[in-house]
């Protein structure tokens, strides 16, 4: 699980700072926001939010808010946390629709508990498993992020974050500080075969256990399931919403199919699917 080349958290820089450099001499490139986005639609299905009703979200580590962009366009409403004020000046320079907070994390969420319907991060938590300064204990820092964090949900809600876990001793740590806070779940891993492309989205439940969502594959028809946390299949899955109109045939099929695979009850498609009706009189 760990990467090739050198992790961003281990150059000892504090990340206000790191990012802050990033975003003056690194402009993000169309790939970088298409996976970026892609990666938000992901953990936003793994949500699994009630159909065709908006719900107040919380983005940690919301950076430009590209995340949180997708969080809109979905008719959701978000509050962004993120601990780099550039960023967050960034953010606010494209005129997003969510609301901003500059915090840390690891210092915990600033909200009432029971504020949000649920929570969304990308590329952030494993940030919490490195200390930048002496004082800092990753172990005490991520427990009182997941204690606040399964604080501000609404009970029987979701907490979808992405994360790069260095090794398994990290991811170790992680799920078992999430655990100690009161959360169940597990981790769903997508492309786990693909060096680039592997995706961890750590799936936790602030209510009653449930089921973990299903990985993805490129073989459906399979009967062996595909929801543990470590899977052998390849599975080069591409979520093609990037360039699609709303409304559209291929928006609405799109959006069938993420509901098949959520194990929601969706009608057959046919001719007149996403075809749009004629003006009554």
């Amino acid at each position: 699980m760990a990467s090739r080349g050198r992790r961003p958290e281990h150059g000892g820089i504090h990340p206000e700072l790191l990012y802050h450099v990033h975003l003056c001499f690194c402009l993000p490139s169309s790939r970088m926001i298409d996976i970026q986005t892609r990666m938000a639609g992901r953990a936003l299905e793994l949500l699994y939010l009630p159909e065709n009703k908006p719900c107040y979200l919380l983005d940690i580590g919301c950076g430009t808010g590209l995340s949180g962009s997708y969080l809109s366009d979905e008719g959701h409403y978000w509050v962004g946390l993120d601990i780099s004020p550039a960023m967050l000046d960034e953010a606010v320079d494209r005129e997003i629709e969510g609301d901003l907070l500059l915090g840390d994390m690891g210092q915990g969420i600033p909200f009432k508990p029971g504020t949000f319907d649920g929570c969304i991060s990308i590329s952030a938590v494993q940030w919490l498993c490195n200390a930048n300064k002496k004082s800092e204990n990753p172990a005490k820092r991520l427990y009182c992020f997941f204690a606040s964090l399964f604080s501000v949900l609404v009970r029987g809600s979701r907490a979808v974050l992405q994360l790069y876990p260095e090794n398994s001793e990290q991811l170790e740590l992680i799920t078992t500080q999430a655990t100690k806070a009161g959360f169940s779940g597990g981790m769903v891993v997508d492309y786990p075969n693909s060096a680039k492309a592997k995706k961890f989205y750590l799936c936790l439940f602030s209510g009653p256990s449930t089921f973990i969502p299903e990985g993805l594959s490129e073989n459906q028809d399979e009967d062996e399931p595909r929801e543990s946390v470590f899977t052998n299949e390849r599975v080069p899955f591409r979520m093609s919403r990037r360039g699609m109109v709303r409304k559209s045939r291929a928006w609405v099929l799109e959006k069938k199919e993420r509901h098949r695979r959520q194990g929601r009850e969706v009608r057959p498609d046919t001719q007149y699917t996403g075809r749009k009706r004629k003006p009554r009189f």
